[in-house]
């Protein structure tokens, strides 16, 4: 691991294409801004856990899963009469 200690208005390059900015401190932490090329992906870590987590959950659902997902949906609306 790099580590690096850098003010606001600094600047961190990744590559060719991507650039971390400094934007300001706060207290215990920092804001940051990420320029990077469209198709590459940037998530939180602690989102990308939550989604893997809620994934592996479903994926271990009982039985009865599925009805109980039924009654949490609306009734599906009636075909309009033409």
């Amino acid at each position: 691991m790099l580590v690096l200690t850098r003010k606001p208005g600094e600047q961190i390059m990744i590559g060719d294409g991507i650039v971390i900015t400094v934007l300001e401190g706060r207290g215990d932490g920092v804001r940051i801004g990420i320029e990077a090329p469209r198709g590459v992906p940037i998530q939180r870590r602690e989102v990308i856990e939550a989604i893997a987590a809620a994934n592996l959950a479903a994926a271990e659902a009982g039985p009865d899963a599925e009805d109980a997902l039924r009654g949490l949906m609306p009734p599906p609306s009636a075909p309009a009469a033409g």
